[in-house]
């Protein structure tokens, strides 16, 4: 690890548990399955993209010890100057317009070297959006497994400021590999037929996180 990045994970240290603070506060955040994550390497973090709030939220429900790597696309850097700096600093920057090897080979890096990668499959807040299939390809390439995060909102979600926030639950799967999703694909000839169709049962199992049983809730993160 350079200079930077260590100055960046430092940063990161110092500044997640403050985030943490305020959306705990806000959503009266509560997290079920939270001894669901694996305590060492990395995976691909999933969550379906409903607000830019969903990234506050993913890094208050994993902690700050465990750090995100945040794809994002490229054109956030020039929408928002705030949010641009995070972005930066803190996102593997993709192009997902005009995606190409480099792009590829930044996020395959992030994942082979251990890091938690996390990755929103629709790319985009707005609906109805069906997921992209890098995700799949991502997992193909590294053999590395997912972990799937769906919040449960008890209110309007995205809030509806200023006074209107939701009481949110946040529910985490056990690991599961590219494998167990082909276990429900069925017959497909298309090669890119079927990376959809994966990508399409991946956001099944998100939506079912949390629905088969009643983990343990963890109230304290």
């Amino acid at each position: 690890m350079n200079a930077a990045e260590a100055i960046k994970g430092f940063f990161y240290w110092l500044l997640a548990p403050v985030l943490g603070a305020i959306v705990r506060v806000l959503f009266r955040l509560r997290v079920r399955g939270w001894e669901n994550l694996p305590q060492q390497g990395g995976f691909l973090l999933v969550a379906r993209h409903r607000s830019y709030w969903d990234i506050p939220l993913l890094i208050t429900v994993l902690g700050h010890r465990r750090r995100i790597y945040f794809v994002a696309r490229k054109t956030l850097l020039h929408e928002n100057p705030f949010l641009a700096f995070w972005v930066r600093h803190y996102a593997i920057t993709i192009d997902r317009e005009h995606f190409q090897v480099e792009d590829l080979r930044k996020v395959l890096e992030a994942i082979r070297s251990g890091k938690i990668v996390g990755i929103f499959p629709e790319g985009t807040t707005r609906a109805p959006q069906r997921a992209h299939p890098g995700v799949i390809r991502f997992a193909e390439r590294t053999g590395s497994e997912f972990v799937a995060v769906r919040f449960e909102a008890r209110g309007p979600y995205p809030p509806q400021y200023p006074f209107r926030w939701p009481q949110i639950t946040a529910y985490i799967s056990t690991p599961f590999s590219l494998r167990d999703l082909e276990f429900d694909l069925g017959e497909v000839s298309d090669r890119h037929e079927r990376y959809q169709k994966l990508a399409d049962l991946l956001m099944e199992r998100i939506d079912r996180v949390g629905l088969e049983r009643s983990p343990a809730l963890q109230e304290s993160l």
